[in-house]
Order: C-alpha cells, then structure tokens, then sequence
C-alpha cells in the first residue's frame, strides 16, 4: 500500500507540472527531484547532477540529432512535389487509386525523418490539394494521412526507437532493423484498407486518371531514384554491418546534403534553417531524457519500479493478459503525452515488468512503438490529429473519426506481433553483427 501512495504522489506532482506549462523535460526533474527530497537519504542535486551527465553524454545518442538533421536537410528540398508527381504514375492503377500515395510517400519519407509531424507535414502539403483535385473523398484523403504519417516512429531511422535504445540500453542498430518488416507489414495494411474502400465504395471513386506508358512513368520518377538510394545506403549499411547507427546517420546527412544541393534547394538560408531545426528539436529531446533519467534514479532509489512489478507478477497474469494491459496502459498514456515522451517517463517502472515476464527487448521496442503510433492519432492530445487539423482546417472531431479505421488496423498489427514475434525478431537474428 505504501508503493500506490509513493506513485499517487509522483503523479500528482507530474500532472500538477505540466498543467502549469512547465516543459516535459523539467517537470520530470521536478518529480524526480520530490521523490529523492521526500523519500531518500542521497543529496538529489549530487545525484541530479551525475545522472544528467550519464544521460547527455552517451555515445549513442549522438545518432539522434544527425538522423534529425537529415530530415531537416529533405524537408526543405523538393522531395514532397517530386514524390507525388513519382509515384502517381504507378499508384493510380492500383485498387484505390492515388490514395496508395499517401501511404507509400510516408513510407518512403519515414525512411529519411524519422518523425511522425515531420512525415505528415510534407506528404499532406503535396499529396492533400492533389488528391481533393482529382475528387477523392475527404474522409479517405485525411484517414490515410493521419494513420500512415505514423510509419515515422516505427520505419528507420525513427527517433522514438534511438530513445528506446538509449532508455533500455539495448542496440539501436538492431531496433533500427527490427522495425524494417513491421513498419512494411502495416503499411501493406493501410493499402489493403484503400483496396477495400475501392471495392466496396465504387460509387466514391473518382475518374482515374489517363494510361501512361512505361518510359514515361519512369521519367516522371526519376526524381525519387536518388531518395531511395539514400534510404538504401543509410539502412542497407546498418543490416550488413558495415556501419552503426551514428555512422549511418552521418552518410545521411552527407547524402541529403549532397541530394539537396543537386536540386538546387540548398541556400545557406536553408542550411541554417534545417541546422537550427534539428538543434531544437534535439535539444527538446535531450532534455526529456535527461529528466527522465533522474526521475529513474529517483523511483529507484526509492523501490517502487521493483515493487510495482512484483505486484504485477503477484496476479499472475497470462503473457497475453500482460500485453493486453500494457497496450491499453500506453494508449491511455500516449492521449497526454507525445510518444518519446510516454517512452521514457514509464520504462523505469516497465522494464522490471518485460525482464520477470522474459519478453524479448528488441521485440517489445517494436510493440511500444506501434502503440504509440496508436496514440498519435487518438484524441484528445494526439499529435497528428493536431497537425492534421492545423493542414486541413477540418475540426479535431472530425479528424479523430476518419483516422478511426487506421487505429483498429494498428490493433490488428499489436495482435499479429503478438501471434508472429518472428516479424520483429526475425530481421535482427540473420542480420550481420554491426559494431554497437
């Protein structure tokens, strides 16, 4: 009983920080810094102080801000209009038409951000007034938007596993390529989604658009060759080894560079522009971390991660009874928190959790992220509806409905990584060993 009232009180102190507008970041130092004023015997400032160096100071987080500023370099570039314009050709015979292109543009720029806002913002800017031209529904247009923009936080190099990494201490080049399949394997689900509306609404579709030869097709996706070299380069040298994680994000930063200047889209407005963004943004990071990691010394310090997680195992709880609550657990979180965030704060108390139960880590990474995927479009506070919102001038309300059928798919991937953990554990296993 003791252990509820220790978690009441951190809970309290947390909601009660960020409700003032206190950033994430302190507001968990804040708690953290409560928890070892109240509770222990250790000075918090000599402890706040090691720890937030500990945290700040890892090699591997070096990875993050340079996948961050890749993305960064791309988004100012003309990947947006040459992507629609590239794979319109090939999507518009496809059941479903041109909105396949909304599902595989994410994909493909996922595979350079790495963020979720990032990916929604240059697909939709293109592919939104495209697609409302041509007479597709509204609903299609902004559900398959908002659902496929979250293959930024599961596709590599996706920012909220390089946390996860970082937090568990567990490979980032291995959870970069466990991500590959299921990150695929969704996406195939959003197109079956767009497939099954074409047949079953055969009174919404629009006229598709005119034949186009082979040559022609190839022409006008010429631009988008480059793009997926650099995605091939960057996670191609991660699966065999030749490269870590931080190495690889390095030739993605040259790469985009390079990428962005070849488009003439590289002006030293624009190079400090996509500078400046990755600094705040890994700066934002950064210092999530750093309170996180206090606030694990902190909880830890005063027993209530292992309390909670032998009281879990006291229930007795089936492995599937296990994944049910925590799916249900990180939704709930995820509707008040963003994903990186939702990630840090709980794995000091999670992890005890998955170790007693013997839930694979590299496996599990996958499963958080796809349920804070989940989160990203579930109201009140999921992010992408927000962005989407703010794109398409349509109320949240509205939003959260037609994202709604993409949520049950995501359901349905948390049951088949449940059912096949092979599709998270598979790729890593046969990939070669890369240096950590």
């Amino acid at each position: 009983m003791e252990y509820f009232y220790l978690a009441s009180i951190f809970l309290f102190v947390l909601f009660l920080l960020l409700g003032t507008g206190v950033w994430i970041g302190l507001a968990l130092m804040g708690v953290a810094w409560v928890g070892m004023e109240l509770f222990t015997t250790r000075p918090s400032g000599d402890a706040m102080l090691t720890v937030i160096w500990a945290s700040a100071s890892s090699w591997t987080l070096t990875a993050l801000p340079l996948f961050i500023w890749m993305g960064e370099i791309l988004y100012r570039t003309r990947l947006s209009e040459n992507m629609f314009h590239g794979l319109a050709p090939w999507m518009s015979r496809l059941p479903g038409g041109l909105l396949h292109t909304n599902v595989v543009g994410c994909t493909i720029f996922a595979a350079v951000s790495g963020s979720s806002a990032a990916t929604l913002m240059t697909v939709g800017k293109m592919s939104i007034p495209e697609l409302r031209r041509r007479g597709y529904p509204e609903f299609m247009n902004i559900g398959t938007l908002a659902g496929s923009a979250t293959l930024g936080l599961m596709i590599p190099p996706s920012l909220t596993l390089i946390v996860y990494g970082v937090t568990i201490n567990e490979s980032i080049t291995k959870l970069f390529v466990a991500g590959i399949l299921p990150g695929l394997v969704l996406a195939s689900l959003f197109m079956g989604y767009v497939a099954l509306w074409h047949f079953f609404r055969p009174s919404q579709r629009p006229e598709p658009d005119p034949p186009m030869g082979f040559m022609e097709k190839f022409r006008n996706s010429s631009n988008l060759i480059p793009i997926i070299c650099l995605i091939l380069v960057v996670i191609g040298s991660m699966y065999m080894g030749y490269a870590t994680a931080t190495e690889a994000a390095a030739f993605g930063v040259i790469g985009a560079l390079v990428l962005a200047a070849l488009q003439r889209a590289l002006s030293w407005q624009s190079f400090l522009g996509s500078l400046m963004g990755a600094t705040r943004t890994s700066c934002m990071i950064a210092l999530i971390l750093m309170g996180a990691s206090f606030l694990s010394l902190s909880m830890g310090f005063t027993g209530l991660p292992r309390s909670l997680a032998a009281f879990i195992d006291s229930l007795d709880l089936s492995l599937y009874t296990l994944i049910a609550a925590l799916t249900i657990f990180y939704i709930i979180i995820g509707m008040f928190l963003d994903g990186i965030s939702a990630v840090v704060l709980t794995m000091a108390v999670v992890e005890p959790m998955i170790r007693a139960a013997g839930i694979d880590f590299i496996w599990f990474g996958i499963f958080i992220v796809v349920v804070v995927e989940m989160a990203q479009i579930t109201p009140p506070i999921g992010f992408n509806l927000f962005v989407m919102q703010g794109l398409t001038g349509h109320p949240i309300g509205y939003v959260a409905k037609t994202a709604l059928p993409m949520f049950a798919i995501m359901v349905l991937m948390v049951v088949l990584l449940v059912l096949f953990p092979e599709l998270a554990t598979w790729l890593p296993e046969t990939a070669r060993q890369a240096p950590q």
